[in-house]
């Protein structure tokens, strides 16, 4: 096991922790009711196609956090798992421009479609909602070097976060071909 990277201190954390994700999650529901009318140079969907590309990444790096936990390959496994979250930061900034810069797009499919592409949704939206504290709170037992409760916590939230980012791909694969 790895030596802890920064001193414990839980009130600290948990103040930050909390505080941090509320804003995140303010942010992205006010953004995302704001339409900006800016003509940009290239169509706005691209990021979209970025997001998707961004949740394929993070979809590997959990798999490859996985994979290097399992083996004892702790230091790789921070990495990853950093570089995940660094990831996952970028898609937040890129999910806000693409609600800020384009309108919604309906699903056009039938209705079976339909119904799988919303169900999809809704979950992917509400997890996505509440994954954030889940990932930091796992990531700071980790950093103190609390390795049992990491474990525990990590075995919530890794397969919720993975399930965000790969439904993240699937919902960009299904709504793209109704993109005005």
């Amino acid at each position: 096991m790895l030596e802890a990277s920064i001193q414990k201190n839980d009130k600290r954390a948990n103040v930050l922790i909390i505080l941090f994700s509320i804003i995140v999650f303010v942010a992205v529901v006010f953004l995302s009711k704001i339409k900006l009318e800016v003509s940009l140079p290239f169509n706005v969907h691209l990021f979209a196609k970025i997001n998707a590309v961004i949740n394929s990444a993070v979809t590997f790096l959990l798999l490859v956090g996985l994979l290097s936990v399992k083996r004892g390959r702790y230091a790789l496994h921070k990495k990853v798992m950093m570089s995940a979250m660094v990831l996952s930061l970028l898609f937040l900034v890129s999910y806000i421009c693409h609600h800020l810069f384009s309108e919604s797009t309906s699903y056009g499919g039938n209705d079976t479609a339909k119904y799988i592409y919303y169900f999809i949704l809704i979950t992917h939206i509400f997890l996505a909602g509440i994954i954030l504290p889940f990932i930091l709170y796992t990531s700071y037992r980790a950093l103190i070097a609390e390795w049992p409760q990491h474990k525990k916590l990590a075995k919530i939230t890794w397969p919720i976060w993975l399930y965000v980012s790969v439904t993240g791909v699937v919902v960009y694969l299904m709504i793209s071909p109704f993109y005005s």
